[in-house]
């Protein structure tokens, strides 16, 4: 009797540990799937990355954690007023080791077109640019630059933070080839969760650079 009961106990115990086995072989196939997953997502499909400079404020603040998506915006094409992630450029301005190997920025002139920053505005191709986004209200901001055109394959880029921002304007086009991605939402701090300013779908302001001049 005492003998049964020791052989049931041994067998109990060797189910058990058959059944934890098996138990841990199947989280082992999750964790694996779940891993791979995650490494195509982030690989092919999105992307999260911070952003340790004030350049885009007050659109994005400082150490704001960002996704950025890599795969359906090349179904369209990159439109005026997007906030794109690209490799920085090779330029002696740009400190990679305090900035990190990617900048965000928006984009502001396409391929073709001539962009002036001058009295307050940005003008594309003579037509002053709207823009509710930057710091100003009334979206002026301090500085000259220009008149460049976009070669073929580039864009101008620039942050909001017109007057602390490294960009098109000191460092020159961007290679379209250096694109990482469109930013599609913010996702901390948790109270400003959510997508970010999109441009007017009225572009433009009134008047034109020769009024100007």
């Amino acid at each position: 009797m005492w003998g049964r009961g020791i052989i049931e106990v041994i067998e109990k115990g060797v189910m058990m540990k058959e059944k934890t086995l098996k138990n841990l072989k199947e989280w082992a196939i999750i964790i694996a799937v779940a891993a791979v997953v995650w490494f195509l997502l982030t690989r092919f499909v999105v992307f999260t990355c911070h952003v340790p400079t004030p350049s885009m404020v007050p659109t994005i603040q400082l150490e704001d954690h960002i996704v950025v998506d890599r795969l359906f915006y090349k179904m369209g094409s990159l439109q005026r007023g997007d906030i794109i992630v690209f490799k920085a450029p090779e330029h002696p301005g740009i400190e990679k080791d305090k900035w990190g190997e990617l900048m965000v920025k928006r984009l502001i002139g396409l391929p073709g077109e001539t962009v002036e920053w001058k009295n307050g505005y940005v003008w594309i191709d003579g037509q002053a640019l709207n823009e509710p986004y930057v710091i100003d209200p009334e979206g002026r901001t301090i500085g000259w630059f220009g008149p460049v055109t976009v070669p073929e394959g580039s864009y101008f880029v620039m942050g909001d933070n017109r007057e602390n921002s490294g960009d098109s304007r000191s460092w020159g086009v961007l290679d379209q080839k250096r694109v990482e991605g469109r930013v599609w939402i913010r996702y901390w701090p948790f109270d400003r969760f959510g997508g970010l300013v999109k441009p007017p779908e009225d572009s433009w302001r009134e008047g034109s650079l020769d009024s100007e001049r």
